[in-house]
């Protein structure tokens, strides 16, 4: 019998991500010292006040199946801190808790998206956008970006993008990986476009919030009154909270679609981990102030590596407003012949660094934008000078 697998799986592209991260692990297990630039994870632990409630979790004998859609004190705790937050207020049936932040965009896709509906993704975009708007039987229509423009679409280009066949609006602010933030000014810009068309829905990324440098003040869709009932605020604690492995996510959204949701997870995934949804109450519940050690720490690192690339000639660099990511512009080294290896793209040049630097990095073909590369600098002082001292030499 032959393995027949479905179209809808062979049309999925494995993450760009997780592969390179993959592709490192392969390396090291070699005996090569690879530097892991890829992976968009905090090399922080989990902060210890977190950590402790959910070892008192388990000391109180939370072990049983969870609600579909998060414990009612968790969805309390969620709706505090959007109103602390962000001004924007939410009754219980409007929270939806799930395994991480891209599950909640997973569900939000799947009980939206009818075959062939379009959903608009201002490029570059997180990784994952395309592939869950494709499960989805969805078409993403892609919205080039300049590096010059922060990367960040402006009404005329929504305006311009938009069909009888749309249905969404997906971004991510600040931005996995450009680190760019929309302004409120500049979010208020796009509603009013958005207000001439009332079936798309926007979902408003904002699992990167805490992580902002104090340039723009974060801001959400959600928060104009026009918008509140059409917004899929999502967020999660796996960035500023150095939770990636608890696997912890949430939205805020009209009640019909928090229903539609907590109905597709009842069918799929049930609730989400039990010892890890008692933690995050005391994660949200906490003043984030007690995690700006940590966004203190990566706006150094940002200042060192944007420092250390803009010494490099052929990378163009922006400066990210938030996010712990660098989003360099490579395009000089397009068509360029290195150390016996033709550069053609983004995905070559990021596989040279691999190889001849022993850097990994991720293409930005990945994120919907050829002509760049993501850089994490979510590693310590050192990796950082150590690695982009490698790509330096490597392109010499």
């Amino acid at each position: 019998m032959s393995n027949q697998l479905s179209d809808r799986i062979n049309s999925v592209t494995p993450s760009a991500t997780l592969e390179m991260a993959a592709k490192a692990r392969e390396l090291r297990a070699q005996g090569k010292d690879i530097i892991g630039l890829s992976l968009g994870e905090p090399d922080f632990n989990t902060p210890d006040y977190i950590k402790e409630a959910a070892i008192q979790a388990i000391k109180d004998d939370y072990n049983a199946y969870t609600p579909v859609d998060g414990y009612v004190d968790l969805k309390k705790a969620i709706i505090t801190k959007f109103k602390r937050d962000n001004n924007l207020s939410y009754e219980p049936a409007q929270i939806v808790v799930s395994t991480g932040a891209k599950q909640s965009l997973y569900n939000v896709a799947q009980v939206i998206l009818n075959p062939g509906d379009e959903v608009i993704l201002p490029c570059p975009y997180w990784v994952s956008y395309s592939d869950i708007v494709k499960l989805a039987d969805g078409v993403p229509v892609e919205v080039p970006t300049k590096l010059e423009d922060d990367f960040k679409m402006t009404p005329q280009q929504l305006e311009a993008a938009i069909t009888p066949k749309t249905r969404m609006l997906w971004y991510s602010s600040p931005c996995n990986p450009s680190g760019s933030i929309y302004s409120k000014e500049e979010l208020r810009a796009l509603a009013d476009v958005l207000k001439n068309h009332p079936q798309i829905i926007v979902v408003s990324d904002e699992i990167y919030e805490h992580i902002n440098y104090g340039v723009t003040k974060h801001a959400s869709m959600a928060e104009f009154e026009d918008m509140f009932d059409r917004t899929v605020t999502v967020n999660g604690v796996a960035k500023a909270f150095a939770m990636t492995g608890w696997r912890i996510g949430y939205i805020g959204a009209p009640a019909y679609i928090a229903r539609a949701t907590n109905k597709l997870q009842g069918q799929v995934t049930s609730g989400a981990n039990c010892i890890a949804q008692r933690a995050v109450i005391t994660a949200l519940e906490e003043s984030p102030d007690r995690i700006k050690y940590m966004v203190d720490e990566f706006k150094e690192r940002r200042k060192l590596i944007l420092g250390l690339l803009n010494e490099i000639e052929g990378f163009k660099c922006n400066e990210p407003e938030g996010a712990f990511y660098v989003y360099p512009d490579v395009t000089a080294y397009f068509g360029k012949t290195l150390n016996g290896t033709k550069i053609n793209n983004a995905s070559d040049f990021s596989m040279y660094i691999l190889e001849a630097a022993n850097v990994a990095t991720v293409t930005g073909d990945a994120f919907g934008n050829g002509n760049c590369i993501r850089i994490s600098y979510a590693a310590s002082v050192k990796e950082i000078k150590e690695a982009i001292s490698r790509i330096k030499e490597a392109l010499k």
